[in-house]
């Protein structure tokens, strides 16, 4: 197939490297990609928030299937334009996007299919935000209620930061105080048709700057799957999908339906065990990232013909998919100063030695080249990805390719899945 992905992450990279591991000939265009990509996939000077000049293109070249990757061109719009001329595209429309462009929006699908969650309150003013903070209490949680590049959440048990995080975005419309959930996370991806679901692996990921989940949240500086310890409170990965499956996405799903906002694509729930059960914390609307470089490595069926097929509208043709019993684990390289104000332009080295380590490969996440070498241009630049039997193996082979690689004042956590080893 001629597959079109949108995006420029590490996530992009993850799914076009996943693609490219079925050796069944696919060409791959990506827009606008970044430089790890552009070694893997062809690159497509192309605007991928510009819903005709991405239907234009795909148009023009035949492409068989286009891929959103990240949540601004669903939110503007791209998957319906791209539908309407009735080529296949994996991801949801503009309405249906919602889900993860509007936290109250979520809230509001969450309540009316019955979903377990949070409590939360809308607020429009200061007022309203310390009326409602105060209300729910300590620890205090603060989310953007649109996009926000992942970092949109406060959880603090500071009033004075939490009312500076609500300043931060009331500006640009009402924020979300919702109720603390306290559990370990699991992030948990459904490839949806708009009728049906079909879950994926689960994995957990490590929103906090530092070790010890400690400094700002991110968008993510790591993950791993599978999670085994899901087996002493659930009997296992497989029980607990299904709880989830049954409780959470189909209701969704039908609910959006319901709604005439069909959901096509990937359903990332975030949950959160708490003692009292499973409760979602938000919805996205695309994969997770770096939940997918943790997933997609470990997937056994053709990741096309499973995009495809949902986006065709035929998931009842497909089994579960199979996921190998191998482990997988990510760590992020970061610029200095990320997340709140990241310095670019460094030069990367050591990639090669990197990659060259067993069972590890790189995903890039914003990079570049200048001349003849790469430099970083964001925040997160890099995921280093290893794989092995078990967690200690992968866990050891990511982090010393990650030893082989230089970007002054680069930063990455030390703890990412060292809890699961223990256990």
């Amino acid at each position: 197939m001629k597959i079109l992905v949108l995006g420029s992450g590490a996530r992009e990279h993850a799914i076009i490297l996943a693609l490219l591991s079925e050796e069944a000939g696919h060409e791959i265009l990506a827009a606008p990609g970044n430089a790890g990509i552009g070694r893997d996939a062809t690159l497509v000077d192309l605007d991928a928030n510009d819903p005709a000049a991405v239907t234009s293109f795909a148009n023009a070249e035949n492409v068989n299937l286009v891929v959103i990757g990240p949540e601004a061109p669903l939110v503007a719009g791209v998957a319906d334009t791209v539908r309407a001329h009735g080529i296949p595209v994996f991801g949801p429309g503009k309405a249906a996007a919602q889900l993860e462009g509007s936290k109250a929006f979520a809230k509001r699908i969450m309540e009316a299919a019955g979903v377990p969650t949070g409590r939360a309150l809308r607020a429009r003013t200061r007022a309203e935000v310390e009326a409602a903070i105060d209300e729910l209490g300590s620890p205090y949680v603060v989310k953007a209620d649109g996009l926000a590049a992942g970092k949109g959440v406060i959880v603090t048990d500071d009033r004075a930061s939490a009312l500076a995080h609500a300043d931060t975005y009331l500006p640009s419309g009402p924020v979300l105080v919702e109720e603390f959930l306290s559990g370990p996370e699991v992030s948990l991806f459904f490839l949806s048709d708009g009728d049906r679901v079909l879950p994926l692996s689960p994995a957990q990921d490590f929103k906090r700057l530092g070790d010890g989940d400690s400094g700002p949240n991110t968008g993510g500086m790591g993950a791993y799957s599978p999670l085994p310890w899901l087996l002493e409170r659930f009997g296992g990965e497989d029980a607990f999908v299904d709880l989830v499956t049954r409780e959470v996405a189909e209701p969704v799903i039908r609910q959006l339906d319901a709604e005439g906002t069909p959901f096509i694509g990937l359903l990332y729930a975030g949950l959160i065990l708490t003692d009292t059960g499973v409760k979602v914390i938000e919805f996205n609307a695309r994969f997770g990232d770096p939940e997918t470089q943790v997933v997609l490595p470990r997937l056994v069926d053709p990741l096309s013909e499973l995009l495809l097929a949902a986006a065709s509208g035929h998931l009842e043709d497909r089994a579960r998919p199979a996921f190998a019993d191998a482990v997988a684990v990510t760590v992020v390289l970061a610029s200095e100063g990320y997340p709140s104000s990241p310095l670019t332009g460094r030069p990367l080295a050591g990639l090669d030695a990197a990659a060259s380590v067993e069972g590890v490969h790189l995903a890039h996440a914003a990079t570049a080249l200048e001349g003849d070498h790469l430099v970083a241009t964001g925040g997160r630049v890099l995921n280093v990805v290893g794989l092995g039997t078990t967690f200690a193996e992968a866990r050891e082979r990511t982090y010393r390719a990650l030893g082989h690689i230089e970007l002054a004042g680069g930063q990455f956590r030390t703890d990412i899945a060292a809890r699961v080893v223990e256990h």
